[in-house]
Order: C-alpha cells, then structure tokens, then sequence
C-alpha cells in the first residue's frame, strides 16, 4: 500500500490503555495529529476491593465478570467494586475524522495523481454495536481494514476515470465510496458518516496542460463571442435588406391588389350585362312557350271532339255485333235444352230397366251368397299373405285389434245374416 502525505500524515486508529475509566477522557482527547483512539482499556485493580470505582459518561462503558463480557455499565461512581468485577473497555462515541491520503495514484489513461481523502465515522449509536466492534472486529483490524478499504477505493474509483474528470468527480466519489463503506462496517457497529475528497493533485506538467487548455478554451469562447457578434452583424443586416424587400413586396401587392379590384369591377359590369341580356332572352322564350301552349290546348280539343266521335262510332258497332251474337247464343240455347230433355227421358228409361235388373237380382241372392263370402275370404287371405311375406309390422290400438280379428276369424264370419252357417 503507497502512503504519503499532501496537506497531513495518514490517520491511524489505536487503541491505548488508561490507568482507570475516568482517563479515558483525556486519552480520546490527546491527539498528534496521526493516532486517533477509539479504545481506552482501563487498568485491573491493585487489592482485592476497590473503594470505589467512577465510571464515566458520554461513552459506552463495557464490564467483565472473572473476565466475561456482561455488557454496558451505567454512568456514576460505584462503591466496594469487588476485584471479579472489572471496566473492560470505554469506547468512543464521538464522530471521528479520519485522514487517508494516497499518492501515485493510476487513472484511466494512466496519469499518476495525488489524492487525500477524508472520512467522517462514529462508533454506535448503542452499546450492541460498541460491543460487536470492540469483540469482533478490534481497533488494530479495523485500522487495518479501513486503510485497505479506502486505498483500494481510491484507486478503484480513479481508474475508472480520466485524468482531466478527476476534479470534476469528487461528489461521485464521495457518494460511491460513502455506501461501500457504509455497508462493509455496517456489520461491526461503525456508522461511516461521510466521505469528501478534500484535494486532488495532478503532476506538473499535466496541470500545466490543463491550465494551457483552459485558456486556450476561454480564447476559443472569445473567439466564438467575436464570431457571434460578427454573426449578428450580419443577421442586422441581412434583416434590413430583408425588411426593403418586404417593404417593396408590400407596394406591389398593394398595386396588385388595386388592379384586382378593378378587374372584379369591371367583370361585374361585365356579369350584369349579361345578366340583362339573358333576362330578355327568357322573356322572349317564355312569351313563345305560352303560344306554343295555346296552340297545344286548341289541337288537344280537336283531337278530343275527334277521340269522342270516333268511340261513338265503335261503341255503336260493337252494340250491333253483340245483338247478332247474343240472338245466336239464344238459339243455341234453346237447341240444348232440347237435346238435354230427350237425354233426361232417355236416363230415366235406363233407371227403370236397372230397378228391373236390380229386382231380379234380389230375388236371386240367397243363392249367389255364399259364392260371393267364400271368394271374399279367399281374397282377405291373399292380403294376409302379403302382409306377411313383407317383414313384421307393429300395429296398436283399434287398428291392430281390427286386424288381428281379421287374421284370426272368429266363428262368427261364416255365418250369413240371418245367423245361417255356410261350412
């Protein structure tokens, strides 16, 4: 690890040991500059009892019993204090200020820079965390794992940038390290506070070039002011220029504007004219349009008296033609109802001939009965027969009673009328 100095020597924590608890204020005050104690360890008691021992305020005061820990110790003077009993520790509540500055310092384009950092660190705020950083961490390792920790932050943080943003970045650093270091020591009960980058020191002929590049920069900003106004001479007159073009563009849009003017005056002449003429024009068509309607009503008369005498005419034609037809059709009439009697008589004839026939029949049906129900049944059983040879039927009801009383005749169906039997 490089160490050096720019405006002070590195810090350094320790921890010192005070004849009792009550010196511990004056070993946390007494600085060189470089030590700063954190720790006061107090020595052990000479005799087997003390009259009493004072235990100081302001700090976190830490007792053994036969060497445990028992944890803090209230403020006041205590009386008889056995040997078993024993101020173990008193621990700095203050707010630290630690000086780390680091020389030869690499940055991203490998500029050696000088920096010093200063880190503001309080041990707290309760005796838990006074008590994890006396136990497990210590003065002596903690001084050694703060040094390590910054350094590497400082370098870590510069070397991710270039020599000319170095300045330009302290709050970043700050801010950077601040929350890595708050969280790493978080644990061990120490509250970094905060973090500054105090100084920054760059190699003498690279400040020199940089100072050399900010003046030329403020020359370049001149230069460009210069260049500006010299612009805005030239944006003046340009304007002017722009403005007497303008201003004659004006006039002519005015001369325009009056020529327009003058143009919509005379095409109204001009449109009323015209007007006037197309105004006579109609008159004229619609004093020939009412004589042409006289003339159409005159001849629609004429073709009306003409229509009427000509209907008269058919109507009377057809009157004739349907007198001739009607006298025909009146005969033909009468030569029909003729016909129609002698077929009237000729029908009645035939009906008195059928009742014969029929009379005849009667008297000759209790022979010819039994040859008409025996080719009846004969004709019911080649039904059945199709029936039955086209596949199963299922009929319910009043339908299927009735044709089942016909497949299975009862004896009842060969008898005649008159309950007479034919088999």
């Amino acid at each position: 690890m490089n160490q050096g100095t720019l405006d002070g020597s590195h810090s350094r924590c320790v921890q010192l040991s005070v004849s009792s608890p009550s010196d511990a204020g004056s070993a946390f005050n007494r600085s060189n500059g470089v030590e700063i104690c954190l720790v006061a360890v107090p020595g052990g008691a000479a005799c087997c009892c003390q009259l009493y021992t004072a235990i100081p305020s302001g700090y976190f005061v830490l007792y053994q019993r036969w060497y445990k820990n028992e944890g803090k110790m209230e403020p006041g003077v205590k009386y008889c204090w056995p040997f078993w009993y024993r101020v173990s520790h008193v621990v700095n509540a203050a707010t630290i200020s630690y000086s780390a500055p680091s020389r030869q310092v690499p940055t991203a384009d490998n500029v050696m820079i000088d920096i010093n950092l200063s880190l503001t660190f309080a041990i707290g705020p309760n005796y838990e965390d006074a008590e994890a950083f006396v136990y497990t961490l210590g003065t002596t390792r903690f001084d050694e794992f703060l040094a390590a920790e910054v350094e590497e932050g400082i370098r870590g943080l510069v070397y991710s940038v270039t020599h000319d943003r170095v300045n330009d970045l302290r709050e970043e650093f700050a801010q950077g390290m601040l929350s890595g270091l708050a969280r790493k020591f978080a644990p061990f009960g120490v509250q970094v506070k905060n973090v500054k980058v105090t100084e920054v020191k760059l190699p003498y002929h690279v400040a020199q070039t940089l100072e050399q590049t900010t003046t030329f920069r403020t020359k370049i900003s001149e230069i460009a002011k210069r260049h500006e106004n010299t612009i805005r001479v030239i944006q003046d007159e340009a304007s002017q220029e722009l403005e007497a073009v303008v201003r004659h563009n004006v006039r002519r849009k005015q001369d325009l504007t009056a020529q327009c003017k003058r143009y919509e005056i005379e095409h109204k002449e001009i449109l009323d004219e015209m007007l006037g003429q197309a105004r006579v024009q109609e008159m004229e068509a619609k004093s020939k349009m009412d004589v042409l309607i006289a003339s159409g009503k005159g001849d629609l008369e004429v073709a009306k008296a003409e229509g009427e005498k000509t209907a008269e005419e058919i109507t009377r034609t057809m009157q004739v033609q349907c007198a001739e037809r009607k006298i025909k059709v009146d005969q033909t009439a009468a030569v029909m109802a003729l016909e129609s009697q002698a077929l009237l008589k000729a029908a009645e004839n035939d009906s008195k001939a059928l009742i014969a026939t029929a009379e005849a029949e009667n008297n000759s049906t209790a022979g010819l009965e039994v040859k008409r129900r025996y080719e009846l049944e004969w004709e019911r059983l080649e039904v059945m027969e199709g029936l039955a040879a086209n596949g199963r039927r299922l009929v319910t009801g009043k339908m299927g009673s009735t044709v089942l009383q016909e497949m299975v005749p009862s004896s009842t169906s060969f008898t005649g009328s008159k309950g007479k039997s034919y088999f």
